[in-house]
């Protein structure tokens, strides 16, 4: 079996077998990166540009090293040194990146939709790396991945997802893929943070944090995204944090080996306290490590690879 498209523009877009297939691959290769050279030759030859209009760390870094190890020249463009500050389009921009023959572009952009855009003007495979409040599936692959790991069968876990539920695209793709493989969601925030529909996607919704985590599996707590916040959807993050922080007395609703996950970047503090970032229940490194696994898996099978992997 392999990828029916040429491009990652969404969970939205892969079916079960798809997803599986994604999660099997990575496992093949997260050995690489524990290796003393973290290198395959799978994508020798192939040219991999990340696009990023929007600051990151982790995703951006991620990709970087997943070209890297599968062998595959990287070019990074930034914003802000590049002809975008000279009133450059995104269209006109990928045109002329094009006319150079990459392989890939891995975009990130503020616009919903970025993405899909991109795919329909390039020869290029495009994955999505976040495109603005719509999407970021590479996130919920790892997500997965991580879940799958510590916890086993996805379709026996109940998950919850607190926090910034509107302005999320993390909370998006991960409540379309856990659904596909079956698991139970629930989502909780303040009400100002839930948009209205959410329980279409075949999610409980509720706006007690209490609720959403007793006999929880998985704890899974988003990021105030402020940047894209235009009016004010709460007092102040400290009342933000009083009622919707998870801390230690909260966790003890979940069920006791439930893990602690965070996209990142956390706001210590407000979104989860200190010591639980920190605790032998969170699995938030583990997350930023299998990000490079999951991602070498993404591009190695985009670029037609077998099941099976190559991490030899």
């Amino acid at each position: 079996m392999q990828l029916k498209s040429r491009h990652l523009l969404g969970i939205e877009h892969l079916d079960k077998a798809e997803i599986e297939l994604i999660l099997d691959t990575a496992a093949s290769f997260k050995e690489v990166s524990t290796r003393e050279i973290k290198k395959v030759p799978t994508l020798r030859g192939k040219t991999v540009v990340t696009l990023f209009y929007e600051v990151s760390t982790r995703t951006r870094t991620s990709f970087e090293l997943a070209a890297k190890r599968l062998s595959a020249d990287t070019v990074s463009i930034s914003t802000s040194t590049s002809s975008v500050q000279k009133g450059e389009t995104l269209v006109d921009t990928v045109r002329n990146l094009e006319a150079m023959k990459p392989d890939y572009f891995v975009v990130r952009h503020s616009c919903s939709g970025a993405a899909l855009m991109i795919s329909r003007i390039s020869q290029a495979s495009i994955v999505n790396a976040g495109d603005g409040s719509h999407e970021h599936p590479t996130q919920a692959l790892l997500d997965a991945f991580t879940m799958r790991e510590r916890k086993g069968d996805i379709s026996k876990l109940r998950v919850a997802i607190i926090g910034d539920i509107r302005h999320s695209r993390v909370v998006r793709s991960n409540i379309l893929l856990l659904r596909k493989l079956g698991a139970d969601v629930h989502i909780a925030g303040p009400a100002t943070l839930l948009p209205p529909g959410m329980d279409r996607l075949g999610v409980t919704v509720t706006s007690d944090i209490g609720v959403a985590i007793r006999n929880a599996d998985v704890v899974m707590m988003l990021r105030i995204q402020q940047e894209r916040m235009d009016k004010s959807f709460f007092p102040s993050l400290r009342e933000f944090a009083m009622y919707y922080g998870l801390t230690r007395e909260r966790m003890r609703l979940a069920k006791s080996d439930a893990i602690i996950m965070h996209p990142g970047p956390i706001n210590r503090g407000v979104e989860i306290d200190h010591e639980l970032a920190d605790c032998d229940r969170s699995v938030i490194l583990d997350q930023t490590e299998n990000g490079v696994a999951v991602r070498m898996a993404v591009l190695y099978l985009l670029a037609g690879g077998n099941p099976a992997g190559e991490a030899s």
